[in-house]
């Protein structure tokens, strides 16, 4: 049973609540407004909210109030004018017809209130249709959003339906766990290294190193990173490729998060056989079927971006490299970011067709705030939208594996 909060007209609240039980559903809490609403969703925490999309029941603070908190919204609307206020308000997927319980079809209205998922099973090798891939992704230095891309990313592969494992590869600054509110106890990437190292790596040994975190319906597993830096030396290159390979046996895709250095210039002490901090990080790279490679849309990010793209390229073949360009304003680059970002990427890098990421600060600060991913916390922003157009034209493999799918229709039925 999912438990509701409405904002609806007088007439359509009576009918809501006499039909409640009878759908499945029942109404917690019933206010005359949206601003009431958007008040009272916090500290009422409904399983989902329904209004209806009039100004007077439907406004912004209302939508950011349900995004921040994690709440689904349902928003129905009854004629164009309706549906021009919604989507005036970031809501793209409005449901057309009358305020009441029949309108909402099973996949238009939301689900009860997201179970915890138990963690998928990984595949058997034996039984794997197809390899799986691995994505990395990196970015120069000066935080342009390398983690919260990755775990965003993640997440929407998952909820795409594909058997998704996320790897905190970054020797420097690991950052995956807190992002997630994990445990990090015992890092599960240099664990998954060691075990690989000594040709140990199973499935039932991947399952018990790795985590699983929770998104949408679904979830992924997650490969936590180095607790503390100065155990770098347990993640080589030969034990991450290792990773990488058996990884691709149980597994649809595998994202990597990697550090931002990825200089050589090690190689030229006279130890040449000892370890190498950013060996990691190459490896990810040069194993990576897709580098998604992550730029500030800054004067320094950009030119930070630029000059490490070149030392990229020397690591993933060109046809191999994605540019998504985050945080993207007007402030800090000036009239028509999204032109002037891609004209300079083109003109300085020969970067053709980058994704973009509009800066939304508020999206990313509620999913770090709750720990979770993107997808979750602020599911209409713009941010999000980005990331899961990303991810649908550019990422997605093909068709979602058949376990996959099975998972998806588990979900949609519990």
């Amino acid at each position: 049973m999912t438990e509701f909060a409405i904002a609806v007209p007088f007439e359509a609240e009576q009918l809501l609540v006499a039909d409640a039980e009878r759908y499945g559903h029942a109404v917690v809490l019933r206010c005359s407004g949206a601003d009431e609403l958007a008040a009272r969703v916090p500290s009422a925490r409904p399983q989902a909210v329904l209004v209806a999309a009039q100004p007077q029941y439907l406004s912004a603070a209302l939508v950011t109030a349900c995004d921040t908190g994690g709440v689904p919204l349902v928003v129905i609307a009854e004629g164009a004018e309706q549906q021009r206020h919604a989507r005036a308000l970031g809501v793209v997927d409005a449901v057309t017809g009358p305020v009441a319980w029949a309108t909402l079809m099973p996949d238009a209205g939301p689900a009860p209130a997201q179970p915890q998922v138990p963690a998928a099973p990984l595949r058997d090798p034996s039984r794997a249709p197809r390899r799986g891939r691995v994505i990395t992704v990196w970015g120069p230095h000066g935080a342009p959003g390398r983690t919260s891309l990755a775990i965003a990313i993640a997440a929407e592969l998952a909820d795409a339906g594909l058997t998704v494992a996320l790897g905190d590869a970054d020797t420097h600054a690991a950052s995956i766990d807190p992002a997630l509110g994990l445990l990090d106890e015992a890092p599960g990437f240099a664990a998954a290294c060691r075990l690989a190292g000594t040709g140990a790596l199973t499935v039932s040994e991947f399952e018990r190193v790795a985590e699983w975190a929770r998104t949408g319906h679904t979830g992924f597993w997650v490969l936590t990173g180095l607790g503390r830096p100065s155990r770098w030396p347990e993640v080589g290159a030969s034990r991450v490729e290792g990773v990488l390979e058996a990884a691709r046996s149980w597994v649809d895709v595998l994202v990597l998060d990697t550090a931002a250095s990825i200089e050589q210039d090690e190689e030229l002490s006279s130890d040449v056989a000892g370890p190498r901090r950013n060996a990691a990080a190459i490896a990810a790279l040069r194993g990576a079927d897709q580098v998604v490679a992550v730029a500030a849309a800054d004067p320094i990010g950009l030119a930070r971006y630029l000059r490490a793209h070149a030392e990229l390229l020397e690591l993933a073949a060109p046809d191999r490299v994605l540019t998504v360009v985050n945080k993207v304003r007007s402030s800090a680059i000036g009239l028509n970011p999204h032109g002037q970002v891609s004209q300079t990427l083109a003109r300085f890098g020969g970067v053709s067709d980058p994704v973009l990421v509009p800066w939304d600060p508020g999206a990313f600060d509620a999913a770090v705030l709750g720990g979770r991913p993107l997808r979750d916390a602020a599911p209409r922003s713009p941010a999000r939208l980005a990331v899961r157009a990303l991810v649908r034209d550019r990422l997605l493999p093909g068709e979602p594996s058949a376990r996959g799918r099975r998972m998806n229709r588990r979900a949609r039925s519990n």
